[in-house]
């Protein structure tokens, strides 16, 4: 056979050399979309979160999700301000609602999440807790932020402990006056140093006192209509609570409530009986192999109420800030990926924050509550019809009312004060707070429509 070689001839072996050329040709592959996120989880809810989030970077290669941690929500929210100014922002930013959201909702470089819900990696999303929440929630019942960390208080009690004091059933009474009755003999029989404690008096004594027993905290349906300033006004109710309070205290059958993690600590350690606090310590205890604990809810009064209602939610969401398209996309993408079955039940299971989505919930087994006590019913009844006075409240400058509140409720358990003066004091300031609050209240996007109750409870 004649082979003819020239300019326009083909060679042998020509394309073969050429394929091996172009194979060898690197290309560069494109960087991944970076979403820095921000939060102030701490202990073992944060290894938790740090975990979920590595599991997600390694899951794909279009995104990589950045943490920042902060020792406290307040750090974060004045790194925030910093970084505002500096046009440096993060793509998230893990925030509570404070129960004053036209604060946050104002502020320039937020995104409301509502307005990313029908991006096609959210849009079927059904997620658990009620609309008819107003937490983290505008008045049009939209969600300002994704719903990560909601959580709600509970008691929590120490197996052991009842079954060394004898008590049978070996669970806590949900009244007062009996749970009264088995502080005496829990102090009496192995549980001296720390019958109850708690690290949210403000939370138990005063917001969800009312919640629990059916009444408004707050006038104006708890500041949730559209007119009409609310204000407090605090009732026989909460003096007759917090003298009972006061001798606990004094009797030492509760150990005043610190504003730190040391009641927590405390109850994980099994050196206390009983601990009031939030739902979301549930995977921090569950993790202690010594502990044998069970969950129920907050006590009640019958003369008040016959049925306890449910406390209310509060916690926090992860907010997401304005930012260039690509950012907000790969944002979406890593929320969206948060929501998905798996992650989502991972995440309630791991921490006791509530279930972000309803298939969190129906796909956690019921082995996980072995023996969490009321822990699955306390849960479920979120998903449901809420009251009007367990919806939750709004309340311009609740952050300085909180403290102030306070202030004055230790002031109360230290015996400096009577339960009559301090409640008084704490509804005439406030009341004042309120005021101040409302005054400086920057103007909110939506000018406050009236709050829409829904007559349908489809989840969204």
């Amino acid at each position: 056979m004649k082979h003819t070689f020239g300019p326009g001839a083909f060679r042998p072996g020509f394309r073969v050399v050429c394929a091996l050329a172009a194979a060898s040709i690197t290309v560069p592959a494109l960087a991944a979309t970076e979403v820095p996120l921000w939060y102030s989880l701490t202990g073992h809810n944060a290894e938790a979160f740090q975990t979920l989030v590595k599991n997600y970077n390694r899951s794909q290669s279009a995104v990589q999700v950045t943490l920042k941690a902060f020792d406290t929500p307040e750090a974060l929210d004045q790194a925030l301000a910093a970084a505002a100014a500096a046009k440096k922002l993060p793509a998230l930013a893990q925030m509570g609602d404070t129960h004053s959201l036209d604060e946050i909702a104002s502020r320039s470089y937020v995104q409301p999440f509502y307005t990313l819900e029908k991006s096609a990696e959210l849009k079927n999303v059904r997620w658990f807790v009620s609309p008819d929440n107003a937490f983290i929630r505008d008045p049009k019942g939209r969600l300002m932020a994704f719903p990560a960390m909601l959580q709600v208080p509970v008691m929590y009690y120490n197996q052991d402990a009842f079954k060394k004091a004898g008590l049978n059933p070996a669970v806590p009474q949900r009244t007062w006056m009996e749970l009264q009755a088995q502080l005496v003999t829990l102090a009496n029989n192995g549980s001296r140093s720390c019958p109850l404690t708690s690290d949210l008096p403000v939370s138990i004594n005063l917001e969800n006192l009312a919640a629990v027993n059916n009444q408004l905290y707050a006038s104006a349906e708890n500041g949730l209509k559209a007119k009409g300033l609310p204000s407090f006004s605090f009732d026989s109710t909460y003096v007759r609570h917090l003298s009972l309070m006061v001798t606990w205290v004094r009797s030492q059958i509760m150990v005043r409530p610190d504003a730190g993690m040391h009641s927590i600590g405390r109850f994980g350690q099994g050196e206390c009986a009983v601990l009031m606090s939030s739902s979301g310590h549930i995977g921090d205890f569950s993790s202690q192999r010594k502990l044998h604990y069970g969950v129920s809810g907050l006590p009640y009064y019958p003369d008040v109420t016959h049925t306890p209602g449910n406390p209310f939610v509060s916690g926090s969401g992860l907010w997401v800030m304005k930012s260039a398209k690509p950012v907000t996309d790969a944002t979406v993408a890593f929320l969206g990926w948060l929501a998905q079955p798996k992650q989502a039940a991972s995440w309630y299971q791991q921490t006791g924050f509530l279930p972000l989505t309803q298939a969190a919930f129906d796909q956690t087994p019921n082995s996980y509550y072995g023996d969490l006590g009321q822990w699955r019913q306390l849960v479920a009844v979120y998903a449901g019809h809420t009251a009007s006075t367990a919806q939750g409240f709004r309340i311009q400058n609740y952050p300085a009312i909180h403290a102030r509140f306070r202030q004055i409720l230790d002031s109360a358990l230290d015996g400096k004060q009577s339960a009559v003066t301090a409640l008084s004091m704490a509804a005439v300031e406030g009341n004042s707070l309120a005021h101040q609050g409302m005054a400086q209240a920057p103007a909110s996007k939506s000018e406050r429509p009236v709050h829409h109750r829904r007559t349908s409870h489809a989840k969204k």
